[in-house]
């Protein structure tokens, strides 16, 4: 494995998006559990990018004109949802260890469509694992796979390590209502932000 292939990952992983930004707003309004759960769930989401590009289906979705839109305004859709259901909620966010956590599952489910429905990280995956994999190599495919766990592995350390810091610093955000206010609207804004640079891709 290249030192290339692991500073080029750490780049990309470590670069802000959907998923760091989903994973930073669980860290500050439910804690380090749920920040980690967060990270988990936007590194299965992966998993199916991992797969398609693995298997060639990247390829078809590169090819196919209809596939790339469909799944791009399906995920510009959701962020916008993202947006609309941060910037409308007025529920007091308090540090209550002891309150009813939310559930795991639903966490991981949103994590997971985050990913999922990010089309450029199918088009990253076939486009540059290729890249550190020999021509002809008999064993091309199994490299293809250690190096996708490699990167699943950095996206997890990174966004867990983004949500940990976060909660950390809930105590100091949260006690203050003004900054409750305005933590909601920049992370709406940034759902936004991130659902206009979506709209603008091109293969």
């Amino acid at each position: 494995m290249s030192i290339a292939f692991l500073l080029t990952t750490l780049v990309v992983v470590a670069t802000p998006g959907t998923g760091a930004v989903y994973t930073i707003a669980a860290g500050l309004s439910r804690g380090t559990r749920a920040s980690i759960i967060a990270a988990f769930g936007c590194t299965l989401g992966v998993l199916p990018h991992m797969i398609a590009a693995i298997t060639g289906l990247a390829a078809i979705l590169n090819a196919s004109a209809i596939a790339f839109q469909t799944i791009k305004w399906l995920g510009v859709g959701y962020l916008l949802f993202l947006a609309w259901q941060t910037i409308r909620d007025r529920s007091a966010i308090q540090v209550d260890e002891t309150a009813t956590p939310v559930s795991a599952w639903r966490v991981i489910r949103t994590a997971v469509v985050i990913n999922l429905l990010n089309p450029k990280l199918t088009i990253f995956f076939f486009a540059f694992l290729p890249q550190f994999v020999p021509a002809g190599d008999p064993d091309g495919t199994l490299q293809m796979v250690v190096l996708s766990l490699v990167f699943m592995l950095v996206t997890f350390v990174v966004f867990a390590l983004y949500g940990v810091f976060a909660a950390t610093m809930r105590n100091r955000v949260l006690r203050r209502p003004r900054v409750v206010a305005w933590m909601r609207r920049t992370f709406a804004a940034t759902y936004v932000l991130l659902a206009g640079r979506l709209a603008l891709e091109s293969r």
